[in-house]
C-alpha cells in the first residue's frame, strides 16, 4: 500500500543569479531619492554626505552579495555621529533610517529619538523597563542616543546608567538584524566614553564626523529657513545677518544651525513688534521682510550676550 501513496513534490531548488546589476539595483532601491532629499534638505555637510554615499554603496554590494549567495551574515550598522550641536546630526540620522529601510535591513525605517533621561531610572528596578520600553519602541527601526556618554557617570556609585548600558549593548549584538544603534555627541566627550566602555567601540561600525557650518554656508541656511516660512531678508538685512553670524559664532554656545533658527525667531519677534508700532496698513510684503533693524537690534552686536537664551 505504502508504494501507491503519491508523495508530495519538492519545491525546486532556488537557483542563485549568476551576475547581478549593481546600477539597476540602484535605481530601483530608491536610494537615489534619499540622497538627492539629502543635498536638497541639508546645506553643506560635504564629508557627512560622502560618508552616507559610501555607506549606501556598501550595502547595496552587500545585498548583491546575498543574492549570489556569497555571504549570510548581517553587516554591523551601528554609528557613531560626533561633532557639535546644530549640526545636522538628528537630521542625517532620519535619513539614514529611511536609507536602511529601502535597502531592506530595518523593517520600519522610524527613527526613535531618545536622550539618557528616557532610558535611565531614579530607583533599583526602573531603569530596565525603561531602556527594554524604548528599544522595544525602536525595533525594526533607528534608535537614535544623543549625548550618549551621559548614560556613563563612574563618579556615581548609585548611578543607574551602567545597566541601561549593558542592556544595549546586548541588544545591539542580539538584535542586529532588526536595530541600528546610533550614538551621538561631542567628538572628545564620545572618544573618552569610548575608551571607558569597550564593548561600545567594538559594536560601532560607522564613525562619522560633522563638521560645523562655514559663515557662508549658515547665511544659505538663514535664507532657507526664512524662505521657507514665506520670509526673506531685505538686502542690508541679508549684510546684517553676515556679521551676526561672524559676531555669534565667537561668543559662548553657538550651536551651527540651531543658533540661527534661534536668531530668526528672535528676528521675526522684533520684526512683529515694529509692524505693530507702524501707523496705517500693513501689506503682505511688510509681512514677509525682515528688515536689517530686525537683526542690528540684537545684543550680539552690544557684546553683552552671555547665553543665547537670554537675548531677546
Amino acid at each position: 500500500m505504502a508504494d501507491d501513496i503519491a508523495l508530495p513534490e519538492s519545491p525546486p531548488a532556488t537557483v542563485a543569479p549568476a551576475t547581478v546589476d549593481l546600477a539597476a539595483d540602484y535605481r530601483a532601491s530608491g536610494v537615489a531619492e534619499v540622497l538627492e532629499e539629502l543635498d536638497r534638505e541639508l546645506i553643506g555637510l560635504a564629508p557627512v554626505k560622502e560618508r552616507i554615499r559610501e555607506t549606501a554603496a556598501l550595502l547595496l554590494v552587500d545585498r548583491a552579495r546575498r543574492a549570489l549567495g556569497l555571504t549570510q551574515e548581517t553587516p554591523t550598522l551601528h554609528m557613531s555621529f560626533t561633532g557639535n550641536p546644530g549640526t545636522g546630526k538628528t537630521t542625517v540620522a532620519l535619513k539614514m533610517a529611511g536609507l536602511l529601510k529601502r535597502l531592506g535591513y530595518v523593517r520600519k525605517g522610524h527613527l526613535v529619538s531618545v536622550t539618557r533621561d528616557d532610558l535611565v531610572g531614579q530607583y533599583i528596578g526602573h531603569t530596565a523597563p525603561k531602556t527594554k520600553e524604548v528599544l522595544k519602541k525602536a525595533m525594526g527601526g533607528v534608535l537614535f542616543i544623543d549625548e550618549a556618554y551621559y548614560l556613563y557617570r563612574p563618579d556615581n556609585e548609585r548611578d543607574y546608567g551602567q545597566e541601561a548600558i549593558e542592556i544595549l549593548l546586548q541588544v545591539m549584538e542580539n538584535n542586529r538584524d532588526d536595530l541600528v544603534v546610533i550614538l551621538a555627541g561631542y567628538a572628545d566627550r564620545m572618544d573618552r566614553f569610548f575608551r571607558s566602555n569597550p564593548g561600545f567601540r567594538s559594536r560601532i561600525a560607522h564613525h562619522i564626523e560633522f563638521p560645523d557650518y562655514t559663515d557662508e554656508e549658515l547665511l544659505r541656511i538663514a535664507v532657507t529657513m526664512l524662505a521657507a516660512q514665506n520670509y526673506r531678508f531685505t538686502p542690508a538685512a541679508e549684510a546684517a545677518m553676515r556679521d551676526y553670524i561672524a559676531a555669534r559664532r565667537a561668543q559662548p554656545h553657538f550651536a551651527n544651525a540651531r543658533s540661527i533658527r534661534n536668531a530668526l525667531d528672535r528676528a521675526r519677534l522684533r520684526q512683529a513688534n515694529r509692524l505693530f508700532a507702524a501707523a496705517g496698513p500693513i501689506d503682505a510684503a511688510a509681512l514677509s521682510t525682515i528688515e536689517e533693524a530686525d537683526i542690528r537690534a540684537s545684543r550680539v552686536f552690544r557684546g553683552g550676550l552671555a547665553h543665547e537664551r537670554a537675548a531677546p
